[in-house]
């Protein structure tokens, strides 16, 4: 097994062509260690969810590599791509994305039963104890708060054993205390499990949940700290000013 969990080698994007393409990533090699907690930041347009597409096989760079463990995704079909994702790689979002007509149950176990399989009853039993949801097996979103939709959303992430659990801002539709709440959890299922999470975020306070926090700018990554307090990582965002302004991308 490789020791990083994702690997981008010289990854580029770009969207249109001509005089008018917009370069979303500029050349992007970096490993992602396994069992770690890795935020992903930088301005808006700076090309991090073009990072997370291309880093989850969303969406395929124009050139270079990406590889999830030993697979290279460039070498997969389609078909296998599906499968992978589904297998292999976990989603969190702002949104939650949570079915309104199932219970909590039914949510998290969502994943399994679009690819067939049953649930492991002890896992699942493990993770929604650790997201705090034993008690909610049976509600519905709407009776659930913000927080607590999250937690599902998490779990369901974990339900399938993944080996990179992707999170696009996981935080962004929660207040201070319950985003608090939230990464804490992150955190404790990276240290107790050694689940690899890789975190899109434009908060501070949640990079400074992680373990190493990537700086993209324009497309490119520009640095890279480790352990660092919300503090330094906002001084460090300042210095970035307004690199990646003109590529309109998504950030």
């Amino acid at each position: 097994m490789s020791r990083h969990a994702v690997r981008l080698d010289a990854v580029t994007k770009r969207y249109g062509s001509g005089a008018g393409a917009v370069h979303a990533l500029r050349g992007v090699t970096v490993d992602l260690p396994r069992g770690g907690l890795t935020a992903v930041m930088g301005p808006s347009g700076s090309g991090k969810s073009t990072f997370l597409q291309c880093a989850a096989g969303l969406d395929t760079p124009d050139s270079g590599s990406v590889h999830l463990g030993e697979a290279e995704l460039s070498r997969m079909s389609e078909t296998q791509l599906t499968e992978m994702r589904r297998e292999k790689v976990g989603f969190i979002f702002q949104a939650f994305n949570l079915i309104p007509a199932l219970t909590v149950a039914d949510n998290v176990t969502l994943p399994l039963r679009l690819a067939g399989t049953r649930p492991d009853r002890a896992w699942l039993g493990e993770v929604i104890t650790r997201v705090g949801l034993a008690d909610r097996m049976h509600h519905r979103p709407s009776q659930l708060s913000g927080g607590q939709q999250q937690r599902v959303a998490i779990a369901r992430a974990l339900v399938t054993r993944p080996e990179v659990v992707f999170a696009d801002e996981p935080t962004g539709a929660l207040d201070m205390r319950t985003a608090a709440e939230v990464l804490g959890l992150l955190r404790q299922v990276v240290d107790a499990t050694g689940q690899t999470v890789v975190m899109v975020t434009h908060d501070p306070v949640a990079a400074s949940y992680a373990d190493s926090v990537l700086f993209l700018a324009g497309g490119a990554l520009v640095d890279e700290v480790r352990s660092a307090s919300a503090d330094t990582i906002q001084r460090r965002m300042a210095t970035l000013g307004g690199h990646g302004r003109q590529e309109a991308v998504p950030c």
